[in-house]
């Protein structure tokens, strides 16, 4: 079922003009499982050609033909939704379910940007006198450069594709070498629904050369990215030589506070399948737990017993709840952490190694530290892992400030009866998302982005379009 997945340039699947290509592994396996096209140079840019013309054609289109067309994409992608889920697990190894939802909630980002495509509102000001008038457009940007992580293959993409084109924007979207599958799959999905051809291209390859032929390209005027804060830096140096429009979503070291007047074992039933839903691969996961002194005991006894109780395996199996990291390098990382933090005095309560019965793939059992120090790695650097280090608190002031020394400022979660505490903990927490006694923030109608070196923009919500659009300000005299 996995293909061999070429370049969508002016709206036709084509190979590298060399023919050269990279593979595809499935990390349940290490096996191959495809390739994909290496973008050369000359096909970089006829990608960005296509999109110029791409995008003369499609901002000059009525806003509800552009939205008829954004939501057939939705409907698409519904239709398809079990074949894209598929390709997802044999890509990522995540759990079939998780693939499912993920390709619901890509299709829900169309949905939702087929109608922000109709509300884009100008703005009229008074004008101090009565021979003149004031007033704000909003018009699309130009040509998108996109690049998207791997961990969530086509939500990511989803999430550029449908407000770039919502706006009147042509995109050209770059996904991950390791997941291409369900991205091809939603901008086929674009080109099935009548999306004109220009308006979104695909390129694989390598991440180094495309990024920075498509940003330095006077072409490009807005630059969108999910990655790491290393790759986000990059890009933005990148974009500031032609002073670029910017919008990223980086990394994250999302803290857990959980107060004692919150029942301890229930919050621990709510964040340990969080923590390791889609192996702990998440850029808002609860990865820092600051649990009351109080509570300490109850949280770790629960959130150990949950981690050992769930099914690893390849995610296309039956009943698996936690399959494998993405590679071998993110797998290495979880162990590094694990000794570093039992290496400074940290208690091992669960996990801490590979499966039995696992002779290839990346997997690690579902790991929980207790008691963990602050200067321990995996406190500090974002593990993007199954593992939860967990430590304690006892004062209000010092846990916020512990919460907020990092320079990451993505999402973290509150868990507390206390309107009065709760009010003050979500204001006082340097963060871009925070959840209060839950954890499933991500939808399609609500803003999300982080703070600080988590990156800047929003995706989703009403605000989400506005990184596509330029606001012009026009004031007119009024004859005679």
């Amino acid at each position: 079922m996995y293909q061999d997945i070429n370049l969508f340039i002016r709206g036709e699947w084509t190979p590298a003009s060399d023919k050269a290509t990279k593979t595809v592994t499935d990390p349940a396996t290490e096996e191959v499982l495809g390739t994909i096209a290496a973008a050369t140079e000359a096909d970089i840019d006829a990608a960005l050609d296509a999109a110029q013309a791409g995008f003369e054609i499609w901002r000059k289109t009525g806003t509800w033909d552009r939205a008829a067309k954004i939501r057939k994409v939705a409907d698409l992608i519904r239709e398809r939704q079990a074949q894209i889920a598929e390709l997802m697990s044999m890509e990522t190894g995540k759990p079939l379910a998780e693939s499912m939802g993920e390709t619901a909630a890509a299709a829900d980002q169309f949905e939702w940007y087929s109608e922000e495509s109709k509300r884009i509102y100008g703005q009229v000001i008074g004008s101090r006198t009565t021979d003149s008038r004031m007033l704000v457009i909003h018009q699309p940007v130009g040509v998108v450069a996109a690049f998207s992580a791997w961990n969530f293959p086509a939500l990511l993409p989803a999430r550029k594709i449908a407000p770039a084109i919502a706006a009147g924007c042509a995109i050209i979207i770059k996904p991950a070498g390791e997941t291409p599958a369900s991205c091809a799959a939603l901008v086929q999905a674009c080109h099935d629904a009548g999306i004109p051809p220009g308006v979104v291209n695909f390129l694989t390859g390598s991440s180094n050369q495309i990024a920075t032929q498509l940003i330095r390209s006077p072409i490009v005027r807005k630059v969108s990215v999910t990655g790491s804060v290393p790759v986000g830096k990059q890009i933005l140096s990148l974009a500031a030589e032609g002073v670029k429009k910017v919008s990223m979503e980086l990394g994250g070291h999302g803290p857990v506070l959980v107060f004692d007047d919150f029942d301890a074992r229930q919050a621990a039933d709510i964040c340990a399948p969080t923590k390791f839903r889609n192996c702990g691969q998440v850029c808002i996961s609860p990865t820092r737990f600051y649990v009351h002194e109080n509570s300490y005991e109850a949280f770790a006894e629960r959130f150990a017993e949950i981690a050992k109780s769930l099914k690893v395996g390849r995610g296309l199996d039956e009943g698996v709840q936690v399959g494998p990291m993405a590679n071998q390098r993110g797998l290495e990382n979880i162990q590094r952490m694990t000794e570093d933090a039992l290496d400074r005095g940290a208690e091992l309560l669960a996990g801490g190694k590979p499966p039995a019965g696992f002779n290839k793939g990346y997997f690690v059992e579902p790991t929980v530290l207790g008691r963990v120090p602050d200067d321990a790695l995996v406190m500090t650097e974002e593990p993007f892992g199954p593992i939860a280090p967990i430590t304690t608190f006892t004062d209000y002031d010092e846990v916020i400030e512990r919460a907020n020394s990092l320079p990451f400022g993505l999402a973290g979660y509150i868990f507390s009866n206390d309107l009065s505490r709760v009010t003050r903990a979500y204001e006082d927490l340097e963060l871009g998302m925070v959840g209060v006694n839950e954890m499933l923030l991500a939808t399609a109608e609500a803003p999300f982005g982080g703070v600080k070196e988590s990156g800047m923009g929003r995706e989703g919500g009403s605000l989400g379009i506005h990184d596509y659009l330029d606001p012009k300000y026009v004031k007119m005299k009024l004859a005679g």
